[in-house]
């Protein structure tokens, strides 16, 4: 039973998430729903129909002329910079004499209606003169195209560790794109305002973002750009960057025409234009001792980044923080090339390069494991972290749960009895094989460029006692809204139901990091405490000069005000209208940036995370060796979730993290031809995880920790680290084609779809 009279943390856990009601009954605003102004314009993109050429002739005369459409815009009608690339400006808003990849944005078409733009776009005519498309990373690197200068981080010494090595296995994975799929294509809704700036609605998970690149393309300054987000119908990283172009797009014509203008974009445009999860080409080699203990390992990853930079850089970066996933391995060499292609610019996707790497090394002890003739767990079990064990970044593990949760998962699933289990269905069906694997993560928390990890919070507390508060997370669907509330009300002392949540505003909050790197709860929590607490500095001190001693411990639970832990006669609402009267200040600005974390990229070593998420899973599968085909019979998870605030929510996103890995994992094929035309482009093409496809059974279960950690209120991020359990359903879909046939080639590459499977399973061994 709950304590109507003292809230507290532990009563929060099962708050429900405050946005669900408006999803379910459709009333939640998004862009698109936002009712056009009077004089609205619509805008249509004209993109590049070859992957790589210069542009030879561009007529849109005649498309000029169709009714409804007030102007084409060009490059030659930018009135600032032809430049929205985010960590390198190589990246034109609109083409001008080369295109780089099939999709690139040429023009755009702005009119009355939608439908004279889209009949504008059948009447512009361009030729090209084709060049070179390169598709494949290695290719690209072997021709020296690259987007950035190549990284490598350096542990011990894996050359001479690898003289020491009584077993050493070398191959190679490849892992494949992912599309993103939100429910709510990219978009933005621009008007012009007073004194030459603009307002834009923008679906991004980057205000501060767009707000840069509109002001650069606009050639004004950042305070005549206002960014207003109320919520996203989902991101996972696609909107991290490449949202600022479409909003860029609309604050231009809005800008220049002085109307409102609204860009969104069409499910196939969005799948055709926009970048997805970076593609890598990976080659390992691992070395052990006699007990199985790595000793070295060496990775060369080339990342698929596309035709120019947007955050595939930074991406790198985390591929190579996660390289030796939740393993102590004490030398490394790990060394990654961002290569660049004729394909749309690949951009951030939850887990942000992390996934990648740890596909590696996974598979680099798989690979050593079916070599070895034992099980892969007993290389994973003896060589998880511990507390001193030293990240190939230079961090330093602490506060490690990697055995806690490996361990609670093996006996709280038994997993000795699920192999014996598995081992007599296989040995009694010929035509069905079922396979088994364990999958630790480890994951980092912090944006790795240290200065990003820092967020405000604006609170007022208004004379009826009502709170109004702003940040600058912003709501996508995992619930940061309501954890948000959470702390305001637990902090203050006010009923959930007198708070609201403002949208997240670049002229309310300025210079907001991005809703990403899974920090957001974190960062804006943190700084939204400190608001909090100020406002409560004062009015405990207001309620001392109402009670005349100083000495007073003054708490405030469900706006009762307690005195010495005893009820007083002030309530929160009489005590806000007596501090109101007497002029206190009952609006405060919080701040908060993230202490210890620091790197130095000259040396490739530091602290850059403020603590990592931990977890095992545990994955059953079964494949139909006559077709191909599998289902996934269970993941069991054990998930460090610190001290949860929010078990409903961090369950979900648990779930939902989980299932969109395995997505990525099993059947999601982004597939372009050698002429950088995608040919998985709509939703009868590309395949994501229906509820025939998910695990039969999902069970997870947070580990019960009270260990210390910068995490807001001890409740650890939870929005990427789940997705790479997904991991763990590739190897046993693979170990279960193995126990088919043993000889079968079938390679580490991902997704392992079921041509894949069917291909493994029937391969014959030339011996």
């Amino acid at each position: 039973m709950v304590n109507k009279e003292k809230n507290s943390a532990t009563d929060n856990r099962t708050v429900v998430n405050i946005d669900a009601p408006n999803h379910v009954t459709g009333k939640s605003i998004y862009v698109d729903d936002i009712p056009g102004m009077e004089g609205m314009l619509y805008l249509k993109i004209f993109d590049s129909t070859i992957a790589h050429g210069k542009i030879t002739s561009l007529d849109y005369s005649e498309a000029a002329l169709v009714e409804g459409v007030e102007k084409i815009f060009s490059h030659k009608d930018i009135t600032g910079e032809n430049q929205i690339g985010g960590i390198i400006p190589d990246e034109p808003l609109l083409a001008e004499d080369e295109v780089h990849f099939m999709g690139q944005p040429i023009l755009i078409i702005a009119a009355d209606t939608e439908d004279a733009a889209e009949e504008a776009l059948k009447k512009i005519k361009i030729s090209f003169e084709p060049l070179p498309v390169i598709t494949n990373p290695r290719e690209a690197f072997a021709k020296g195209k690259i987007l950035s200068p190549s990284r490598k981080f350096v542990l011990g010494d894996s050359a001479k560790a690898f003289s020491n090595c009584k077993y050493i296995f070398e191959g190679k994975t490849e892992t494949n794109g992912q599309e993103h799929l939100y429910l709510e294509t990219q978009g933005a809704y621009s008007m012009p305002t007073e004194h030459n700036s603009v307002k834009v609605f923008s679906s991004t998970q980057g205000p501060t973002a767009v707000q840069r690149t509109i002001a650069r393309v606009l050639g004004v300054g950042m305070n005549n750009v206002e960014v207003d987000v109320a919520r996203l119908g989902g991101g996972f990283g696609g909107k991290e960057d490449q949202a600022s172009g479409w909003a860029a797009m609309a604050a231009l014509v809005a800008y220049v025409m002085r109307r409102p203008a609204k860009c969104i974009l069409h499910r196939m445009e969005d799948m055709r234009m926009t970048g997805k999860r970076n593609p890598y080409s990976s080659d390992y080699k691992i070395g052990l001792d006699e007990h199985f203990n790595i000793l070295a390992y060496d990775v060369t990853f080339h990342q698929n980044g596309g035709a120019a930079a947007d955050l595939s850089p930074a991406i790198l970066e985390r591929t190579l923080f996660h390289c030796t996933n939740s393993y102590h391995i004490p030398n490394v060499t790990a060394t990654a090339h961002s290569c660049k292609t004729n394909l749309p610019p690949n951009t951030a996707f939850r887990g942000f390069g992390g996934p990648q790497g740890m596909f590696v090394i996974e598979a680099a002890i798989d690979h050593a494991a079916k070599q070895l003739g034992i099980d892969a767990m007993v290389i994973q079990q003896r060589n998880l972290l511990k507390d001193g064990s030293e990240f190939p970044y230079g961090q330093i593990v602490n506060e490690c749960e990697a055995g806690s949760c490996w361990n609670e998962a093996s006996s709280k699933f038994n997993i000795e009895k699920v192999k014996k289990t598995i081992a007599t269905f296989n040995n009694q069906n010929d035509f069905l094989k079922k396979g088994l694997s364990v999958m630790p993560i480890c994951f980092g928390i912090s944006f790795t460029n240290t200065m990003m990890n820092h967020a405000r919070a604006l609170v007022h507390v208004y004379s009826d006692g009502t709170v109004g508060v702003s940040t600058g997370a912003v709501e996508m669907g995992q619930g940061v809204n309501t954890k948000m509330l959470q702390v305001a009300a637990e902090t203050l002392g006010v009923n959930k139901s007198n708070i609201k949540l403002e949208s997240t505003n670049t002229t309310r909050v300025a210079n907001t990091s991005p809703t990403a790197a899974s920090a957001t709860a974190d960062l804006n929590g943190k700084a939204l405490l400190d608001a909090c607490e100020q406002i409560n500095e004062r009015l405990h001190d207001f309620i001392r000069t109402l009670t005349g001693n100083d000495e007073d411990a003054i708490k405030i639970i469900n706006e009762a005000v307690y005195i010495n832990e005893e009820a007083s006669v002030y309530t929160w609402k009489n005590i806000i209208q007596q501090a109101f009267m007497k002029r206190i200040n009952l609006s405060a600005k919080g701040h908060y940036a993230t202490p210890i974390i620091h790197y130095d990229k000259t040396i490739e070593k530091g602290h850059p995370f403020a603590y990592h998420v931990y977890g095992t899973s545990i994955h059953e599968v079964t494949v139909d060796c006559l077709r191909g085909t599998y289902e996934i019979d269970s993941v069991r998870i054990i998930h460090d979730a610190g001290k949860s605030i929010n078990e409903l929510i961090d369950l979900g996103q648990c779930e939902g993290g989980l299932v969109q890995g395995i997505g990525w994992m099993t059947m999601e094929e982004v597939v372009y031809n050698e002429n950088g035309k995608l040919l998985s482009n709509a939703l009868s093409t590309y395949k994501i995880p229906d509820i025939y496809s998910v695990p039969k059974e999902i069970d997870i279960e947070f580990l019960s920790t009270e260990k210390n950690n910068l995490a807001i209120m001890k409740s650890k991020a939870v929005g990427e680290p789940p997705l790479m359990y997904g991991i763990g359903s590739y190897f046993a879909i693979r170990n279960a084609v193995l126990a088919f046939n043993p000889s079968s080639n079938i390679t580490y590459s991902s997704p392992i779809t079921p041509e894949k499977v069917l291909m493994g399973l029937y391969h014959k061994s030339e011996q």
